[in-house]
């Protein structure tokens, strides 16, 4: 097995069975991990070093999952650490929450060990790679968005889009496999006043894809989450 030299991953689980089963698999796929089983053991040990990457149970003893979440995005020298969420099968409004506190992605219990090990290799890929620039040219799935020229095209066809269709769809394809929650993406397009519901981003959407005719599956829908556009 090839080691992954460096990555250190902290997982934070208060059920010892789910804590030694993340750990397990993650060390025989070679990363360096540790576990904790509570939120304030956690910022202690954030304290001392800070990991590649968290695994964050949300539903902990004392400091619960949302609150580690949210203090460890407010500090400058830890903001930048993935967060991978465990959350309880169906509790949507935990999962929106817990993106909307700056959690990267999210894994629903119970879970298999390869859909964990999956998702903590394409968020470590994800922050390797550099942001894209909000002015740089995107090409991805055949589908190529110009910032500058305000221009989308479906191979060799030009879609004409409005404002709000545009930025949604440049907002979400900057981030490829990122979910997005409706108010995430209402933030980003319209500045956290305006006036719209999650309902109207739906109606975006709609018509967004039927303008991507042949590529609109590449917006998928994230059940009571939100969107995210084709990895």
């Amino acid at each position: 097995m090839i080691g992954r030299p460096g990555k250190r991953i902290l997982v934070v689980e208060d059920e010892e069975d789910i804590l030694e089963l993340v750990e397990y698999n993650l060390s025989r796929e070679g990363y360096n991990t540790e576990g904790v089983t509570s939120g304030e053991a956690a910022l202690k040990k954030f304290k001392i070093s800070s990991p590649d990457l968290i695994i964050l149970d949300l539903m902990l003893p004392g400091l619960d999952g949302f609150e580690v979440c949210k203090l460890i995005r407010k500090d400058p020298k830890t903001e930048h650490i993935p967060i991978i969420m465990l959350t309880a099968k169906g509790e949507e409004a935990d999962i929106v929450t817990g993106l909307e506190l700056g959690a990267d992605d999210y894994i629903t219990k119970p879970f298999s060990p390869r859909i964990l090990l999956a998702r903590v290799k394409t968020v470590l890929r994800r922050k390797a790679k550099e942001e894209v620039s909000e002015d740089s040219i995107l090409e991805i799935h055949d589908v190529l968005i110009h910032p500058g020229r305000h221009e989308v095209q479906v191979g060799s066809r030009k879609i004409d889009l409005t404002s709000t269709e545009f930025k949604i769809l440049h907002l979400l394809a900057r981030r490829p496999g990122w979910v997005f929650t409706r108010k995430q993406i209402v933030d980003s397009v319209h500045g956290d006043d305006y006036p719209v519901t999650d309902r109207s981003v739906d109606v975006q959407v709609v018509g967004l894809r039927k303008k991507l005719k042949g590529a609109e599956d590449l917006i998928e829908t994230v059940r009571g989450v939100g969107y995210r556009f084709k990895e």
